[in-house]
């Protein structure tokens, strides 16, 4: 708790500035990148399959292919004998809702047995009420479980500077949601990467190359024990 409790002290400090770049690029993204892609991501296998589903975080923004998290992910499962495909269906900018709107299309894919749902942090930025972030999370929770996949669900945080009362709501809106679905949880997505200049792009908001790595640690961390 002390750990959350630094980590949120510092992001207050910088959120005008993570504001600026996120929401810019959001609104850069909205009109397109938000909606459904015209093809599915490219598949080599019936394996079964992990569905990184998420916004810039998980698209790997800035980034090359090589260096996103997913790619990272398929690296470590192959190298731990683990004989699954990680589809990379990250869309930058995109919300909640935007999620909600394309789930159907990724959970669509033959063999689908995990979703790792990392989702939210545009919401924040734009201000989304957190009902209606939680509601549109749960719906795409709910969308996986019919289909029998796993969910391992990404928390973020938000500052003090977006309001007590939505702090607390949004901090609290990820674990209670993996409580009333029984799902796997990973508490905070950028944990030990969040605030590190060196772990970073020049947005502040982004994790460069060495950051994707401790990102894909932390998710694999959880990951593993689904597997």
């Amino acid at each position: 708790m002390p750990k959350v409790i630094r980590i949120l002290g510092a992001v207050s400090f910088v959120f005008a500035a993570i504001c600026l770049a996120g929401c810019g690029a959001a609104t850069k993204h909205s009109s397109a990148s938000v909606n459904k892609p015209l093809i599915l991501p490219e598949t080599t296998s019936g394996k079964p399959k992990i569905v990184a589903f998420g916004d810039s975080l998980t698209a790997g923004f800035g980034l090359t292919e090589n260096e996103s998290y997913p790619y990272l992910l398929q690296q470590k499962l192959k190298a731990d004998g683990f004989d699954y495909e990680v589809i990379n269906a990250g869309v930058s900018g995109d919300t909640s809702q935007g999620g909600l709107e394309r789930v159907d299309w990724a959970l669509g894919m033959d063999n689908v047995k995990i979703l790792v749902l990392e989702l939210g942090g545009n919401d924040l930025l734009r201000g989304i009420p957190v009902a209606k972030m939680k509601s549109n999370l749960d719906q795409i929770i709910g969308k996986a479980q019919a289909k029998g996949v796993k969910v391992l669900l990404c928390g973020m945080l938000a500052p003090p500077t977006m309001g007590t009362q939505y702090q607390r709501d949004y901090i609290s809106a990820f674990p209670d949601l993996a409580e009333d679905h029984h799902i796997s949880f990973l508490p905070f997505l950028l944990d030990n990467i969040a605030l590190k200049k060196e772990l970073n792009q020049a947005d502040g908001i982004h994790p460069n190359a060495e950051g994707e790595k401790i990102m894909t640690d932390n998710v694999y961390k959880e990951l593993k024990k689904m597997l």
